[in-house]
Order: structure tokens, then C-alpha cells, then sequence
């Protein structure tokens, strides 16, 4: 490898990849236990908080993308086959699109809800609602299906892609793992 090829992310890019990693497990974690409560002000509480958080994970993906469009990646190593390049290619496509466009569809069904219910991000700053979304239960139906159908599909993802760094790490023994985590060192 040549001393002008970078081995590691950027340290923003990690910061950021961790942040909103631990973020998306928490929100996954959090929909389920919120979905299976009964009506109570908890659960009206955690709602809020969801939708928080929802919007800090869409700040920090749009800053994310932002960053890696003017930060070119680690190349991926020379050993991987080309349907794993396009693999992993394709898995961080998805996961940009996901990671953006699930808040972004919570913030849809907010907009939608006949219960205009106020948002506020952590209590203190509003957030006003999307113009011209439908406000029918219909439409609201159709909305909670897509964030849920969109939730499930970043959690899926999320095990591909923690199954892929681990096999990277403990089967192939390449540096894939280390780029993103840089005090994890491959043991060969």
C-alpha cells in the first residue's frame, strides 16, 4: 500500500458512523418497546423522544453524507471479490437512504396524524409540520406502514453489515473492521 492511500476514515466520519449507529439501535429498540406498551403518558413521552432523537439522526445523516461527498473512503481491499464491492457499495447506498429518508417519513406521518399533535424536539424547539401532507387516516395508515417497513429493513441491514465486518475481521483478517474502529487491531 502506498503512503498516499488512507488506511482509516477520517475522524469525523467515525465519530458520526458510532453516533448515529448507537442512535439507530436505540430508536429500533425503543419503536418495538413503545409499539407493544398500552396507551399511557410513558408512552406518550417515549413517542416524543423518538421523534427527537429522529431528527438528530436525520441532522447527523445529512451532515454525514455531506462529509463523505467531499471525503473519499478508504479503497476496500484488494482481495474482495467484485460482487462483495458491489455489495458493499450498494449496502452504504441503502444505508444513506435509510438513515435519511426514515426520519423523514416519521416526520411524514407526524404531518399526517388527525391528532395534530406538536413536536418539539427534547421539549424546547418545534418543529413545524410538512405543507400540504394529507391529514386522513388513511394516508397516516399508509405512512406508519412505510416508517415501519423502513425501520425493519435498517435493522435487517444493520446485520448484514455487522456480520460483514465481522467476517472481515475474524475470518478474511483484512483491515475493513479497523478503518472504522481503529483501536480494533486484526490478530493474523
Amino acid at each position: 500500500m502506498s503512503a498516499s492511500v488512507k488506511s482509516t476514515y477520517t475522524k469525523t466520519a467515525i465519530w458520526l458512523h458510532w453516533m448515529i449507529a448507537a442512535l439507530i439501535i436505540g430508536q429500533l429498540i425503543g419503536g418495538k418497546v413503545m409499539h407493544a406498551m398500552d396507551p399511557a403518558p410513558l408512552k406518550f413521552e417515549l413517542y416524543q423522544l423518538h421523534k427527537s432523537f429522529g431528527f438528530i439522526i436525520l441532522a447527523l445523516s445529512v451532515a454525514r453524507l455531506l462529509w463523505r461527498l467531499g471525503h473519499k473512503p478508504p479503497a476496500l481491499p484488494d482481495g474482495m471479490k467484485p460482487f462483495e464491492k458491489i455489495g458493499a457499495k450498494l449496502s452504504h447506498i441503502a444505508f444513506y437512504i435509510l438513515m435519511i429518508g426514515i426520519p423523514i417519513s416519521g416526520w411524514v406521518m407526524v404531518s399526517s396524524s388527525p391528532y395534530i399533535i406538536e413536536t418539539k424536539i427534547f421539549k424546547l424547539i418545534p418543529v413545524f409540520d410538512l405543507p400540504g401532507v394529507p391529514r386522513t387516516e388513511g394516508f397516516n395508515a399508509l405512512t406508519k406502514d412505510v416508517h415501519e417497513y423502513m425501520a425493519i429493513a435498517i435493522a435487517a441491514l444493520l446485520v448484514l453489515h455487522i456480520g460483514a465486518a465481522l467476517k472481515h475481521h475474524f475470518v478474511e483478517k483484512d483491515d475493513v473492521l479497523n478503518r472504522m474502529a481503529p483501536r480494533i487491531k486484526v490478530r493474523r
